[in-house]
């Protein structure tokens, strides 16, 4: 048997125990037997079907733009179809948004993940390429932790236009802009937080400097604004919405008509750089941001406190797992995988180079995903078309070699 469905499936337990709560068919597309689908505060879309297990799936974007799923439970494969060559790619669990020169192509898996706190439901349905939003310039892409609610944030930094997607509407098939507002060109951010978002505001410079809410009508609202010096790199947890700022960063709570916005400072005596890019496992309240290359910041948005991971090598990617023992999972510029406990800072294991140093000094680096899991990370090695699943509880352990049919320059582990 498998060994990543006897893993998948100890979540069965929990859901029984807790949960008293269109396109055409892809090549390979087999629809799953299912359970009678919840109420639509359950996550459930009509023609969806209710899974008993987490649906994990690798998509893979090659380098022309073919779009292709791997099932990590079952090794099965489906063609989604094409985009144009993407530059990069983002996922949410569910969606790949990859930046194309057309503009955000975005990709529907068909599989994903509610979580209710404490307990989890679980879907699939036909998966698609769901149509194309323009704009100028590669833009940031801000994703939340629900598939079907709230929105997804898109900013284009050449036009200045900020964007809303709605998610409930792109679960149903369809593209639909909640607002879209034209700010002065920057590199800012569009962070999804209730049905609105929080969106930069640009300095004379032209460098970040604030944060505003706007709401689902793309109106800013009084009183919803925080100072955010060269603000970048975002990340929704199930406590709130993360912006990294040069001082520390600002954490986003409430829903509706009154969002907080919280600064988390850096410790006084902090010498490390600003984190500019944050990772962790899906909707976890503790997440791993990359600055510097000495180490690894750990924001705990629970505590509202930083905690400083330095590391003997440089480090090109982190991510938090946040699990009982504490994981970090990273990737340094030789191309190996480490596994850090973040309580004591100790290394627990660490893997042979998984990837040539070409691909780690060039532009070739932007196409590299580290994703976490509950029991796996994977790494993607573009060049030698191989996707590795990494055991991070046993010492770094390489638990399976992935050879997906479409060349894994860009990855995203949905069903999550």
């Amino acid at each position: 048997m498998n060994p990543r469905r006897i893993v998948a499936a100890l979540p069965v337990l929990l859901l029984f125990a807790l949960s008293a709560c269109s396109n055409a068919a892809p090549s390979g597309y087999v629809p799953p037997s299912s359970t009678t689908p919840s109420g639509s505060g359950h996550g459930a879309v009509t023609g969806a079907s209710e899974v008993a297990e987490p649906q994990l799936h690798l998509v893979a974007v090659d380098g022309t733009g073919n779009v292709g799923m791997l099932d990590l439970l079952g090794n099965s494969e489906t063609k989604l179809g094409t985009v144009a060559p993407p530059s990069s790619t983002v996922s949410d669990g569910r969606y790949v948004f990859a930046t194309t020169s057309k503009g955000v192509e975005i990709v529907d898996s068909g599989v994903w993940t509610w979580d209710h706190g404490d307990h989890f439901h679980y879907y699939r349905s036909t998966p698609a390429l769901l149509g194309t939003v323009v704009g100028g310039g590669a833009p940031a892409v801000s994703t939340s932790t629900l598939s079907t609610a709230g929105g997804t944030g898109l900013f284009f930094p050449e036009s200045g236009e900020a964007v809303l997607l709605d998610n409930a509407s792109l679960s149903r098939g369809e593209i639909r802009e909640r607002f879209r507002i034209k700010l002065p060109p920057h590199r800012g951010l569009v962070v999804p937080v209730g049905d609105g978002a929080i969106v930069t505001t640009p300095d004379a410079e032209g460098k970040p400097a604030a944060l505003q809410y706007y709401t689902a009508e793309g109106k800013p609202l009084e009183g919803a604004q925080a100072d955010c010096s060269d603000g970048q790199g975002s990340i929704v947890t199930r406590i709130g919405a993360v912006v990294g700022c040069a001082d520390g960063a600002v954490l986003i709570t409430g829903q509706g008509d009154a969002p907080a916005l919280e600064k988390v400072p850096y410790p006084d005596a902090a010498s490390a750089m600003a984190a500019v890019k944050f990772d962790a496992r899906k909707g976890r309240p503790t997440v791993a941001g990359m600055g510097g290359p000495s180490g690894v910041w750990l924001l705990s948005t629970r505590q509202r406190s930083w905690t400083w991971l330095p590391t003997p090598i440089p480090m090109v990617r982190a991510s938090a797992v946040d699990d009982e023992q504490g994981h970090i999972v990273t990737l340094d510029d030789e191309g190996r995988v480490h596994v850090y406990i973040a309580k004591t800072g100790q290394e627990a294991g660490v893997t042979e180079p998984l990837l040539p140093k070409t691909t780690l000094t060039s532009s070739s680096l932007d196409s590299v995903s580290l994703t976490v899991d509950a029991q796996r990370a994977y790494l993607n090695a573009p060049t030698d078309g191989l996707v590795y699943e990494i055991d991070f509880a046993d010492r770094a352990r390489i638990a399976r070699t992935l050879t997906p049919s479409v060349q894994p320059v860009f990855i995203a582990e949905t069903g999550r």
